[in-house]
C-alpha cells in the first residue's frame, strides 16, 4: 500500500464571498458600535434595513406611536430635552454634568466636553489622534485614551503622555440654557 493511499482527502478551501465579507463587517461594526455607545436598541436599528435607509435605516422617522417605546422609555432621566437649543446645534446634555477641572465624554456624538475653570467649557473630538480609538474618560483633569493610554489636556487638547503626539481638533460647545450644545 501506498503513503498516498493513506492520506485522507482534503476539502477544497472555502472562500468566502465579498458579499459575506462585507456583511460580516456591518456584523462587528455594529457590535463595537453598540459597546461604545452603550444604548443597543437605537444602534441596533440602525444595522437593519437595506442600503436605501428606507427600511428602518438610522435616519428613517415613523409616525407618533407606530415606532416601539422601549427605547425611549430607557433613557437615563438626565437626558436632554427633545427640543431643538435655538441655535439649530445638537444637545449633548447638561451642563450639570461636567465637573469643574473635568470633563464627560458624549461617545455618540464622538464629542467630549471640559470644565477647565467654573464656567468655562471646551468641546474636543473623542477620537484619539494617535490611531483613531474612542476617548474613554476625563480622569486626573486630563482626557484618557484608554487603548494606549494618551492623555490630552482638558484646556487646549493638547497630549500630555503616551503615543499621541497631535493634539484633539476643536469641536465648538456652547452653553444654551442648562444644556451643552454642539453647533457646527
Amino acid at each position: 500500500m501506498s503513503d498516498d493511499t493513506m492520506a485522507p482527502p482534503t476539502a477544497p478551501e472555502a472562500t468566502p464571498a465579498a458579499g459575506d465579507l462585507r456583511d460580516r463587517r456591518s456584523v462587528l461594526r455594529c457590535a463595537a458600535m453598540v459597546a461604545l455607545a452603550g444604548a443597543g436598541a437605537p444602534i441596533l436599528a440602525a444595522c437593519g434595513g437595506d442600503d436605501t435607509g428606507s427600511a428602518g435605516g438610522a435616519g428613517t422617522t415613523s409616525a407618533p406611536g407606530s415606532a416601539p417605546t422601549s427605547a425611549a422609555s430607557s433613557a437615563p432621566s438626565s437626558a436632554p430635552s427633545s427640543s431643538a437649543p435655538a441655535s439649530g446645534g445638537t444637545v449633548l446634555g447638561p451642563a450639570s454634568e461636567v465637573p469643574v477641572g473635568g470633563g464627560k465624554v458624549y461617545p455618540e456624538a464622538k464629542v467630549v466636553v471640559t470644565q477647565p475653570s467654573a464656567g468655562q467649557y471646551k468641546g474636543f473630538s473623542a477620537v484619539c489622534t494617535h490611531q483613531g480609538n474612542p476617548i474613554g474618560s476625563v480622569e486626573g483633569g486630563q482626557i484618557v485614551c484608554p487603548f494606549h493610554n494618551s492623555h490630552f489636556s482638558i484646556t487646549d487638547g493638547s497630549p500630555v503622555s503616551g503615543p499621541a503626539n497631535a493634539p484633539l481638533p476643536p469641536v465648538n460647545v456652547a452653553v444654551e440654557g442648562s444644556n451643552i450644545v454642539q453647533s457646527a
